[in-house]
C-alpha cells in the first residue's frame, strides 16, 4: 500500500489550506454570531449567508464535490484515498465541509442516490444536490426502539398500487432543520413477515409531502446546531411514487452498508482534522501561559498529553488511509473490518484530545471563545452517527473470530487416563 500523496492531490491540498486561511478561519466567529442573531430574531433556522457566499468562491477554486467517485454527473470526484487528506482539512471546522458541498448528511446521500437511484432519481434530487441547490437528511433511527439493532425499525412503508403508504416517527434526523432539506431517504419496513434482514427497504420522500412533519430539533450538550439541526420528524401517511423506492423491496440494509461505509469513513477523516486542530491550540496556549513559576508547556504532564496526541492522531490517520485504500481497491464489503476499526478509534480519539484541548485552556475551553466546546459535542456524537461503538466493535469482534473458527471434529479430545 502506498499512501504518499499524488501531485494531484499535494496541489489541491495546498489550494484547500490558502482557501481555508483566506475564508474559513476569519470568519468562524461571523458564521457563530450569525447564528446567534437568527436566533435572537426568533429563527436559528436559516441559512447564512457567510457560508452562502463562499460556496460560488469554492467552486471557482475547484474545491466542489471533492467527496464522489466514479460519477459522470460529479467528474470531479476523488477515490476515496484522494479525498481523505482534503477531507480531514475541512473537518477543522465544523461548518467547513458545507462551504465545499461535502458535507454530512448530503455527502451520503447523494452516494445512494447515485448508486441506488434510478436516472429519474438522480435527475429529480442527486443534480440539485450536486449544484448545492438543496440539501437532504437521512432517516433511519427512531425514538420508540433500539435502533441500533436497525432490524426493530418499525416504521411501516406499505404498498398501495402505485404509491407507497409511509408511517412511523425518526428522530436524529440530521439535516433536517435546514428549509432547503427537500429530501429524504427513509428506510422502513415493507415486508415484517420477510426474513430478518429482508423486511427493511429505502425510499425517497419529499421533505413537503403531506403527512411529513418536523416535531422538534434535538440539542447536543446544549448546542441545537442550527441551521442544520437534528431533527425528530413524523410520517403519517405519506405517500410517495413506487419509483422512489431504491432498487426494490427488501434491499434496505444492502444499501445500507453501501451509504454508511463511505459515511463512516468520511466522519472519521473530518474526526482527524478536528483532533489536529485541537493539538495546535493545546500547543498553543500551553506555550503562552505560565503556571506555579513556569510555562504550562513545560509541565510533564502536559508534554505527555501532547506526545499521547501526536501519537494517536498518528495512528489514526494512518488507518484511515488504509480504509479508504481497500475501499477503493477491494470495496466496502472487503474493507468492513477496517471501517469498523476506524469509525471506533477516530471519534474516541477526537474526543481525548478535544478534551486535552479543553483542559489546558482552563475556563475559556469550554467557552464561545474557543472551537473546542462545539468541536467535542459534534465529535462525540459520532460514537452513535452511522453505528455505535458497540455495534461496531461487535462486528469486528465477529470478523475475528470467524478467522479462527475451527469445527468440532478439528477440536483435539482430551485425553483421559484409566485408573
Amino acid at each position: 500500500m502506498e499512501f504518499d500523496y499524488s501531485p494531484k492531490v499535494r496541489e489541491m491540498q495546498a489550494r484547500l489550506l490558502a482557501f481555508m486561511d483566506e475564508h474559513i478561519y476569519p470568519n468562524e466567529n461571523t458564521y457563530y454570531d450569525e447564528v446567534a442573531t437568527n436566533r435572537a430574531k426568533g429563527n436559528a433556522w436559516v441559512p447564512t449567508k457567510i457560508v452562502e457566499e463562499l460556496k460560488p468562491k469554492a467552486r471557482a477554486a475547484g474545491l466542489w464535490n471533492l467527496f464522489l467517485p466514479q460519477s459522470p454527473r460529479a467528474p470531479e470526484g476523488l477515490s476515496n484515498l484522494e479525498y481523505a487528506p482534503l477531507c480531514e482539512i475541512m473537518g477543522r471546522v465544523p461548518w467547513a465541509p458545507e462551504v465545499f458541498n461535502c458535507s454530512a448528511p448530503d455527502t451520503g446521500n447523494m452516494e445512494t442516490i447515485e448508486r441506488y437511484g434510478t436516472e429519474a432519481n438522480k435527475d429529480e434530487w442527486l443534480e440539485p444536490l450536486l449544484k448545492g441547490e438543496i440539501r437532504s437528511a437521512f432517516l433511519m433511527t427512531e425514538p420508540a426502539v433500539a435502533s441500533s439493532d436497525a432490524t426493530n425499525i418499525e416504521c411501516s412503508m406499505r404498498r398501495e398500487g402505485d404509491e407507497y403508504v409511509i408511517n412511523g416517527r425518526k428522530w436524529w434526523s440530521s439535516g433536517a432543520g435546514d428549509p432547503r432539506c427537500a429530501v429524504y431517504i427513509v428506510m422502513g419496513k415493507t415486508d415484517p413477515e420477510a426474513a430478518r434482514h429482508s423486511q427493511q427497504s429505502m425510499i425517497l420522500v419529499p421533505s413537503n409531502a403531506k403527512g411529513v412533519k418536523v416535531i422538534r430539533a434535538l440539542n447536543v450538550f446544549g448546542w441545537d446546531d442550527a441551521p442544520h439541526g437534528h431533527m425528530e420528524v413524523e410520517l403519517k401517511d405519506v405517500r410517495v411514487p413506487v419509483g422512489n423506492l431504491l432498487v426494490g423491496e427488501g434491499q434496505g440494509f444492502a444499501i445500507a452498508q453501501g451509504r454508511l461505509g463511505p459515511g463512516r469513513i468520511h466522519h472519521c477523516m473530518r474526526s482527524i482534522g478536528a483532533a489536529e486542530r485541537a493539538l495546535e491550540l493545546m500547543c498553543q496556549r500551553l506555550n503562552s501561559r505560565t503556571a506555579f513559576g513556569r510555562r504550562i508547556s513545560e509541565q510533564g504532564v502536559w508534554r505527555e498529553r501532547i506526545a499521547e496526541s501526536r501519537c494517536m492522531i498518528e495512528q489514526a490517520r494512518l488507518l484511515t488511509l488504509k480504509a479508504a485504500y481497500m475501499m477503493d481497491t477491494v470495496g466496502n464489503k472487503v474493507a468492513q473490518a477496517e471501517i469498523a476499526m476506524i469509525k471506533i478509534v477516530a471519534p474516541n480519539m477526537s474526543t481525548r484530545i478535544i478534551d486535552w484541548a479543553m483542559q489546558a485552556h482552563g475556563g475559556a475551553g469550554i467557552s464561545q471563545d474557543f472551537p473546542l466546546a462545539y468541536s467535542y459535542a459534534h465529535q462525540r456524537t459520532l460514537r452513535f452517527a452511522d453505528g455505535p461503538d458497540e455495534v461496531h466493535r461487535n462486528a469486528l469482534a465477529k470478523l475475528e473470530l470467524a478467522k479462527h473458527a475451527v469445527s468440532a471434529k478439528e477440536v483435539e479430545m482430551p485425553v483421559t487416563r484409566g485408573s
